[in-house]
């Protein structure tokens, strides 16, 4: 045999040898492709089953969550709301679930991303009024705040600010009781300057160590000594997101004095609307210590609601929160308290 000839049958040789490879690999594909449909027709059940029993998937989400929007530097934070709901005969509701409420910001309904109906602690400032106004009342007023502590969370820490014409830091955080034992050493006299101690308790709450925060402010309301305006103050009120709750020692009469308790009156009834919190008006002993203890049971049976806004517009414009609430069946119509709404400002 000739070297050409040896060459030839080599060539055809190998030729060979590639097409059976090449019929072999073409069996085998069809099956793998076949096998690969059939997995995948078994899994789309499953898949068409989770959608039916979840139609909004919704993923966990905290306080930090934070989305970023690729038109432009606008980073939208999650808002979140604490919600009190009462029945009409202004008894705590517990235990509803997030698909009993429905969130609304400037009437366009939310997706509600954070739920939670935790008893969690409170870092909470006491405002307390010392002034000459107060004179005979001072005593009730400290007998209802030891009742609000011995009932508040365990953990919960407080600081006091104690106010006449002037507002001052009385007290660190520090625990209830050692907050109740500084109000023995107070002495009411001058005038009431409720305004500039309520803007000191929101700047002070904002260094507590717990998420969620509050001020109770013991007052009669009469202001006569601030530096802030009402209005300067109801614009921190809106901006700040602390929850507030009043009370109101005051004895309610004729004449220009009860007038002047009446103005006060109302102004405690507003900084609580604004905020989300409460104003108590007790007429006596008992009652105060009732609306102290009310507070306290509150603040461990409130909700947590959080959603991302729709509207990612920093422009800071005020936006109106509605919150809706569907009663179970066999609950009456039920009323849900929250702050009103809030400033959209760029995050910082």
């Amino acid at each position: 045999m000739s070297k050409n000839s040896f060459s030839r049958l080599t060539v055809l040789a190998f030729s060979l040898v590639l097409l059976g490879l090449a019929a072999v690999s073409a069996q085998q594909n069809p099956q793998q492709a076949g096998e690969k449909q059939g997995q995948e027709a078994k899994a789309s059940p499953q898949t068409a089953t989770q959608s039916q029993g979840q139609q909004n998937p919704q993923r966990p989400t905290t306080n930090s969550d934070q989305k970023q929007f690729q038109d432009g530097p606008i980073v939208t934070e999650l808002v979140s709301l604490t919600i009190t709901v009462t029945d009409p005969y202004s008894r705590l509701v517990t235990g509803l679930s997030k698909q009993n409420f429905e969130i609304f910001e400037d009437k366009v309904k939310q997706e509600i991303t954070h739920f939670s109906n935790d008893d969690v602690p409170v870092s909470l400032g006491i405002v307390f009024d010392v002034s000459g106004s107060m004179k005979g009342k001072l005593d009730r007023a400290r007998d209802a705040l030891r009742a609000f502590i011995q009932t508040s969370h365990s953990d919960d820490d407080f600081f006091l600010v104690g106010f006449n014409q002037r507002a001052n830091l009385l007290a660190e955080f520090t625990d209830g009781d050692t907050l109740a034992n500084k109000l023995h050493l107070v002495d009411p006299k001058g005038q009431t300057a409720v305004y500039d101690a309520a803007y000191l308790g929101i700047e002070k709450v904002k260094q507590g160590r717990h998420d969620k925060r509050a001020l109770l402010l013991i007052s009669d309301g009469q202001d006569n000594s601030s530096r802030y305006t009402y209005g300067e103050l109801r614009k921190l009120l809106k901006e700040a997101g602390v929850q507030i709750y009043c009370i109101g020692i005051v004895d309610l009469g004729g004449g220009a004095g009860g007038s002047l308790e009446m103005q006060g009156q109302g102004i405690l009834e507003e900084i609580a609307q604004v905020t989300g919190g409460k104003a108590f008006f007790p007429r006596s002993a008992a009652e105060l210590e009732d609306a102290t203890t009310r507070i306290a049971l509150e603040l461990r049976n409130q909700y947590s609601i959080g959603y991302m806004p729709t509207n990612i517009k920093k422009d800071g414009q005020w936006h109106k929160i509605k919150v809706t609430v569907k009663p179970p069946r066999g609950l009456p119509s039920l009323k849900v308290q929250h702050k009103e709404g809030y400033y959209a400002v760029s995050a910082k």
